[in-house]
């Protein structure tokens, strides 16, 4: 329902999980690396065009031709707004959440059913549109009602509270514009809007099912250094905030810092892979900080905060190697700026970062 919706503590190592020291000298990582390129669903890409009074009488994702023809409605107001197809692809993950793609005349208006403030809900159409608020931008009853101007109310709302999208997770574009009481209720719709999209337009769309990034960046990635033990700095420049006990900058609560962080080059720095080993995730966390954690066998795993979700270029399942570029620096969730918060764990308990590291031949900092 559009507008008013109803609706870390990391544990502290005791012991530091150490590795043979070794001579420490770099060379420069040669291997493969992600292929970039631009796409429908990069930011310079372009929008698609689906005719709603061609919608082939299939089914996609489970939705039969009627839901699909909202869907159709949704792409056009998009187009018809000069939008990419990641747009688009919310605004379908949007409907789906809150309509299951169907023009409903009825939500919880007349239910009982009350916003936190206590009036009455009036939520209604594709978008369950609450269009009796005051000062809402929906219109209308009837226009909340008509699938195409109910979805051009909703993508002229989505670009003007989320200007910087490209770089926010979808579900979270979507709670930014809908206020949904869960900010991660639309994730599960986002692989099939994918579906749905790419079946109607008959495209690859290039964003990846899962997560909403584009399947390559934009940028030349670059391969960062590996010592002879295997392993790499995981992000450039100085240490802004060590390991350990602190007073945190947001909160203003003394609490552990469980990592190590890092300018990492500023917005937009490379990342790489401190080591090589497999992505077992790849997203959000609790607190909306952008997280990539892999995994090294033995009981060790590395993770990488803050990074915004477009400046996320590795997938669950993939395989790394030291010194790959994973990410772009970001300051996603509880951040300040742009930086790279790297944590080191061990059997299931975090270790200081920079001790770690200077004993399999990686100094921090540097």
């Amino acid at each position: 329902m559009a507008d008013d919706k109803k609706g870390g503590a990391v544990a502290v190592a005791t012991a530091v999980f150490l590795l043979p020291l070794v001579t420490v000298f770099s060379i420069i990582l040669v291997g493969s690396q992600q292929d970039c390129g631009t796409g429908p669903g990069t930011a310079n890409g372009a929008g698609v065009s689906v005719d709603p009074s061609k919608v082939p009488n299939t089914a996609i994702a489970g939705y039969d031709h009627d839901q699909l023809v909202i869907a159709a409605n949704v792409i056009q107001a998009g187009k018809g707004l000069g939008l990419n197809v990641r747009d688009q692809t919310i605004g379908v993950m949007t409907a789906m959440g809150e309509s299951s793609l169907q023009n409903l005349d009825y939500g919880d208006e007349g239910q009982g059913v009350t916003n936190p403030d206590g009036t009455p809900t009036c939520s209604v159409g594709v978008f369950q549109q609450q269009w009796c608020l005051p000062g809402a931008p929906w219109g209308t009853k009837a226009e909340a009602m008509d699938p195409l101007i109910a979805s051009t109310h909703f993508f002229q709302s989505m670009t003007a509270k989320v200007p910087e999208r490209e770089n926010v997770e979808p579900t979270m574009v979507a709670h930014r514009t809908q206020g949904n009481a869960d900010p991660y209720y639309y994730t599960q719709f986002w692989e099939p809007a994918v579906q749905v999209i790419e079946g109607l337009a008959n495209i690859d769309t290039g964003l990846n099912p899962g997560n909403g990034a584009p399947s390559a960046g934009c940028d030349s990635l670059v391969p960062g250094q590996v010592s002879p033990n295997g392993w790499a700095a995981p992000g450039a420049g100085p240490i802004t905030d060590p390991y350990g006990m602190r007073i945190h900058p947001i909160t203003g609560v003394e609490q552990m810092h469980s990592g190590t962080d890092l300018a990492a080059g500023g917005c937009d720095g490379p990342i790489w892979a401190a080591q090589a080993g497999t992505v077992s995730f790849r997203g959000f966390d609790s607190g909306g900080n952008g997280t990539i954690t892999i995994d090294h066998g033995g009981g060790v795993q590395t993770k990488y905060l803050h990074m915004f979700d477009s400046g996320m270029l590795v997938n669950v399942g993939d395989k790394v190697t030291a010194g790959q570029q994973i990410a772009k620096t970001g300051t996603s969730g509880q951040s300040t700026g742009c930086h790279l918060h790297f944590m080191v764990i061990v059997n299931g308990e975090t270790v200081d970062p920079a001790a770690y590291m200077a004993e399999v031949g990686i100094t921090l900092g540097q």
